[in-house]
């Protein structure tokens, strides 16, 4: 869960941590209040350029983990992918400092500007997503680091969650409607997701081999710059799974309309961006029949397994009460699911 106030850094703590590197002379140092509000971020001008100090959360702090993330980050830079990259410390043998359970990363600093839905960035979020692939079908760790698997694909925990979140809802504040009503939402989204996981797995995705995936491709982790991405961010989620998990997500991501009351959101999706993603993908690989038709069940798991984890443990995502977000979930489910042969054949159109 998000903490109310934005974590801070320690006093004289970033100058302990700036030890460790050669920047040169510090100019400045700007709070960067961006983000997860358990990672603090400040913006540093030095005599060696502009970069961005994060702390890591305690929750994403082993070291393990961090090598791993990095090494992915360093094989994508080699690889000429758009990134912010790694800054080494003063010894040129790490990306990171660690202080006793505190682990601090030094990214270079890089302009850009959000997702203004254009149908160009929307293309090219399609295409970069395949540049990940592409560069991460020849990334291997050492035989000692562990890549994470699983997905929101026909995932247990997503079930336990949904189940979860009856006694959640019923005991908080926010929650003011039947409790009867509440649980014909709940067993209506537990039977899509139920229904979307059988119908993604007779596209008989487990013949398709593994890879490396990002797990977390969406808007708020690109930057642009004049319709084209310069840099992705936060590698966090990485782990061995199909690519058509990552596919379906982003589509599923671009192409939402959202905004204000949850209430108010439309059912439908974007039908020019959706197809603009998929078309950016396909630019530069293509997709499997099998895969394509797997999209729209797909991604009826990916919206539902996104509300679960907030909505069972704290009632409600950011500002809005969760039975508001469920209520809105299942309408948007229920347009996927009407749609789903158009949403492949639109994947399947140039």
């Amino acid at each position: 869960m998000e903490p109310r106030e934005r974590a801070t850094f320690d006093a004289g703590e970033i100058a302990v941590v700036l030890s460790h590197y050669d920047l040169g002379v510090v100019e400045s140092i700007t709070e960067f209040p961006r983000g997860s509000r358990r990672s603090p971020k400040v913006g540093i001008v030095a005599e060696c350029g502009k970069f961005l100090l994060k702390r890591r959360p305690a929750s994403r702090a082993q070291p393990d983990r961090v090598r791993l993330i990095h090494r992915v980050q360093l094989h994508l830079a080699a690889a000429g992918f758009p990134l912010a990259p790694l800054a080494p410390t003063r010894d040129g043998n790490r990306t990171f400092v660690q202080l006793r359970d505190r682990v601090y990363e030094l990214f270079e600093f890089v302009a850009g500007h959000p997702y203004e839905r254009t149908a160009d960035e929307t293309f090219d979020a399609g295409e970069v997503l395949a540049r990940f692939h592409q560069a991460t079908e020849k990334f291997e760790a050492p035989p000692t680091v562990l890549i994470p698997r699983g997905d929101y694909h026909d995932a247990p925990a997503v079930r336990t969650g949904l189940c979860a979140i009856g006694s959640t809802l019923s005991s908080h504040d926010s929650f003011t409607g039947d409790d009867a009503e509440l649980a014909v939402l709940i067993q209506h989204l537990l039977g899509s997701y139920d229904h979307a996981a059988d119908a993604a797995a007779a596209c008989d995705l487990t013949a398709l081999p593994e890879r490396l995936i990002h797990s977390d491709w969406h808007p708020g982790n690109l930057l642009f710059r004049k319709g084209k991405i310069i840099a992705v961010v936060d590698y966090d989620s990485v782990r061995l799974a199909r690519r058509i998990i990552d596919v379906a997500n982003g589509a599923l991501q671009f192409s939402i309309l959202a905004g204000g009351d949850p209430a108010t959101w439309p059912s439908q999706l974007d039908d020019s961006r959706f197809a603009a993603f998929l078309s950016g993908y396909r630019s530069l690989l293509p997709l499997d029949p099998r895969e394509l038709r797997a999209v729209a069940p797909l991604m009826i798991q990916a919206l539902i397994a996104e509300c679960v984890p907030p909505i069972a443990e704290t009632g409600s995502i950011g500002p809005w009460t969760g039975y508001r977000v469920l209520q809105m979930v299942r309408r948007k489910v229920q347009w996927i699911e009407a749609h789903a042969s158009e949403l492949s054949t639109a994947g399947r159109k140039e």
